[in-house]
């Protein structure tokens, strides 16, 4: 087992990204995302996505 191996998070299934609007807004600030409006769950936008994905990574 390498040091990273337990920071992977598996699992998860992003979305499809969206090929043009209409755009999902983005749960925190509303901004639109890159995913289609249609999709059922929880969409971030990329600055979001990056914010959360830094305040989520593994600190060792």
């Amino acid at each position: 087992m390498s040091d990273e191996d337990h920071c992977t998070i598996t699992g998860t299934v992003a979305p499809a990204k969206a090929d043009g609007p209409p755009y999902a807004e983005c749960v925190l600030c509303r901004e639109p995302t890159e995913y289609p409006e249609s999709y059922k769950g929880t969409t971030l936008c990329p600055v979001c996505e990056w914010q959360e994905a830094q305040r989520t990574a593994c600190s060792g």
